[in-house]
């Protein structure tokens, strides 16, 4: 077996795969955490080894499930939600909704923890971004969701003949066999789904390349964006506090006068998307997964 430092810098693309490096993440964490402190809801944890001191991204309490036993025991609920999703079953309780984005958030979030613990700074952030989008990518194809990445070709004229500009999708979902979409055509059927730990630094992004694709292909694109969270650590004055990385009022400038999105989607859903007029565009993962996919898929 591969040590867990290299197990999470591995590729996965099967949603077992996930679950076994969270159970190790989960069982390994407990030895190595020895400063905590809590902050509105969050979970703020340091581990001390042989005198280095390592920060790990915060937690939200009522999303991450920290024992071994009750995640698995949990996961099991997920995957007969899974199940019952693959039989075309559409009515889920509440509390499934939470369930669902709560034994995501802890496979994503785990698997950070460990990164943040094992492997250098820039190495980390890199690999949690890889295995974010591998994980949604996986889910959408556990539900047997048609889906593929394609790089749009976007010819602009210079002095020295025609240039491409490669604008690349995160991943396409299709309520076909397989995605129709090409280098040279979205087709209005599918749907454009932007993967991102953090909307920070990269909202303008999402936005923009909604406007380019429309642009080059001459008709509507959908895209929707799923995110993790937008939180980050921050120290004020020798004290350890959280702070929020969501422009609210950039998203909401960007959805009037640039372009709207299908919706936006967190893992960890920003305290402001509760609020009007961003409850109108932002949700909760679970909704996406279990509501708002399938309608967009077969409208």
């Amino acid at each position: 077996m591969s040590s867990l430092s290299e197990d999470l810098q591995k590729t996965k693309s099967d949603i077992q795969q996930f679950r076994d490096i969270t159970s190790r993440v989960l069982n390994y964490i407990p030895d190595v955490l020895d400063e905590e402190t809590e902050f509105i809801g969050y979970q703020i944890c340091s581990s001390n080894i042989a005198g280095t001191r390592k920060s790990i991204r915060p937690f939200r309490n009522d999303l991450f499930i920290r024992s071994v036993n009750i995640f698995n025991d949990r996961y099991g609920s997920f995957e007969e939600i899974i199940n019952r999703l693959k039989n075309e079953e559409r009515e889920f309780t509440q509390d499934e909704y939470h369930l669902v984005d709560s034994v995501v958030y802890t496979i994503q979030q785990a698997m950070g923890i460990g990164l943040d613990l094992m492997v250098q700074s820039n190495s980390a952030r890199k690999h949690v971004g890889n295995r974010f989008e591998e994980l949604i990518r996986t889910l959408l194809s556990n539900l047997e969701i048609s889906i593929k990445k394609v790089v749009l070709s976007i010819p602009y004229e210079t002095d020295e003949g025609n240039k491409y500009y490669r604008c690349e999708t995160d991943v396409i979902i299709s309520p076909f066999e397989s995605v129709k979409s090409d280098a040279t055509s979205i087709n209005q059927n599918e749907i454009v789904v932007s993967l991102k730990t953090t909307t920070k630094d990269r909202m303008p992004k999402i936005f923009i390349d909604k406007v380019l694709m429309e642009r080059f292909v001459g008709h509507p694109v959908r895209v929707v964006g799923i995110s993790q969270n937008d939180i980050q650590r921050k120290e004020d004055t020798g004290e350890i506090k959280i702070s929020s990385t969501f422009v609210s009022n950039l998203f909401m400038v960007y959805t009037r006068f640039l372009a709207q999105l299908e919706g936006y989607y967190y893992l960890d859903l920003p305290s402001k998307a509760l609020e009007r007029p961003f409850n109108q565009h932002i949700f909760t993962f679970s909704k996406f997964l279990l509501k708002d996919v399938w309608k967009m898929l077969n409208p």
